[in-house]
């Protein structure tokens, strides 16, 4: 899948930005299953008050605008995993056949394999990015998802029982991420440590700019496409100056048996090379994992998914 050049280039900048890694097949029926949640979801939302009756030619855009408007949560629904704390028992997420089939794609999982080996287990820190125009954010927002993301390692927002998990991080582009609707931007080169980072009111965790050495390069990609990165190497997002919305997911993989760096949350077996059978096929087993976590996790004490506290020294 990748080229000897495209390995080296990842082992020594940490970073790989791929084209047409998602066929159209998939890419439109994440699309389309992202559409039918939206409609279900902005019809209980109306009912609700919360938005205006939807007319008829109004799509997944405007419906999301409208969402986002009205000021009240609409992105936990979309995600593809449960939030850092405050999880109860009928907290939503989306796990469905077509995010299934994405975060399981040969494509994604042959280029995997190429970094890490042919032992796979998808790592359960993932997450939808549904980035709105930064002008049209509130100041009081700050979770990483909605607006820009601070500079952090991917290795720095595991627990500690990863720290030598070998593990990659593959950035999903839904819609084209270009400079101006907030794309990726990471600082190349082979780095071994784990830079410290700070917890910002527990909405981001980021590294202070102090912390950082090198020359920020951005890696905008088209639909379909993937910046792909090692969990070391440092990265943040853009700010989104366009008037249109950003859509991603983080995707993330590891070597199986490894620890996945959030142990009390689901992960499963994406490709085995030595035992085939292990991987998982069936989508509604991976969405009972995460409804029988969330039933747990509701039940017991707050479970910290990061490291980091607010008040250490490199958050001065």
């Amino acid at each position: 899948m990748l080229t000897e050049q495209q390995i080296e280039h990842f082992n020594t900048q940490g970073y790989l930005v791929v084209e047409d890694l998602l066929t159209p097949e998939i890419l439109a029926n994440v699309k389309a299953e992202y559409a039918a949640k939206m409609d279900l979801l902005y019809d209980g939302w109306a009912k609700a008050g919360l938005v205006p009756s939807a007319t008829s030619p109004m799509g997944f855009w405007e419906k999301l605008d409208q969402c986002y408007k009205g000021n009240f949560d609409w992105y936990q629904p979309f995600d593809i995993s449960l939030p850092a704390d405050g999880i109860k028992a009928d907290t939503p997420m989306h796990i469905g056949p077509a995010a299934f089939e994405m975060v399981t794609s040969n494509r994604i999982l042959d280029m995997v394999e190429c970094l890490i080996g042919p032992e796979i287990t998808s790592n359960p820190i993932q997450h939808v990015r549904i980035k709105p125009p930064e002008r049209a954010v509130p100041k009081s927002e700050n979770r990483a998802h909605i607006v820009k993301t601070d500079w952090h390692q991917d290795m720095g927002v595991t627990l500690e029982s990863a720290d030598e998990t070998k593990m990659v991080t593959v950035w999903l582009a839904i819609t084209d991420a270009t400079v101006e609707n907030g794309c990726l931007q990471v600082i190349p080169g082979k780095r071994d440590a784990l830079l410290p980072h700070c917890s910002a009111a527990g909405a981001q965790v980021g590294i202070r700019e102090r912390y950082l050495d090198g020359q920020a390069t951005p890696t905008p990609v088209k639909a379909g496409g993937a910046v792909v990165f090692h969990p070391m190497t440092p990265h943040a997002s853009l700010t989104n100056i366009s008037d249109e919305y950003r859509w991603s997911f983080d995707l993330r993989y590891n070597v199986t048996g490894q620890p996945t760096g959030r142990d009390h949350f689901p992960d499963f077996v994406a490709r085995s090379r030595s035992e085939p059978d292990s991987a998982l096929r069936d989508w509604q087993i991976w969405r009972d994992m995460w409804e029988e976590t969330r039933a747990h996790i509701a039940g017991v004490p707050h479970i910290p998914q990061h490291r980091w506290p607010s008040d250490g020294p490199f958050c001065a």
